[in-house]
């Protein structure tokens, strides 16, 4: 069952697809489409590990020895902390559940990062968008599918 999963599973990893290209990808190959949107969902939501903890060492190790990389991070900063302010975490999860290219879990666990936002409090609001996102994608997915007679 799952060798079956593989193409969901590292479509859902990759940056630009996410499980915005797994989900429907699973339900096209004929996959139980339940088991499909929580695998993907699993998949997505775990990515944010790697990629929060891989930019922080990365930032820590190699960028933050750049000024200006430094400058940088301190203007984007300082430009974006009256949104966070306004909309908080549930900015972030409303960012995350658009299912649109460069609004997924990548590009968030970046921008939380980029905030210097709690990694746990991050991880729960773009597992909301996760949710939010998945939920869109699902209903989609299955919406064309079964007007096209799947």
């Amino acid at each position: 069952m799952l060798p079956d999963f593989w193409p969901v599973i590292l479509t859902t990893m990759l940056p630009v697809s996410e499980l915005r290209g797994g989900i429907p990808l699973g339900i096209v190959l004929g996959l139980d489409p339940l088991t499909v949107i929580i695998v993907a969902i699993i998949v997505n939501c775990l990515i944010f590990f790697p990629i929060f903890f891989a930019v922080n060492i990365l930032y820590k190790d190699v960028l933050s020895k750049w000024n200006t990389f430094n400058r940088i991070v301190e203007k984007a900063h300082r430009k974006v902390i009256g949104h966070l302010e306004r909309w908080g975490i549930l900015g972030l999860a409303v960012f995350v559940g658009i299912p649109l290219p460069v609004t997924g879990v990548w590009t968030g666990t970046i921008i939380a990062w980029f905030l210097g936002l709690d990694w746990k409090k991050s991880f729960l609001s773009i597992a909301l968008g996760v949710l939010i996102s998945a939920t869109i994608v699902s209903v989609a997915s299955l919406s064309i599918i079964n007007g096209l007679g799947g």
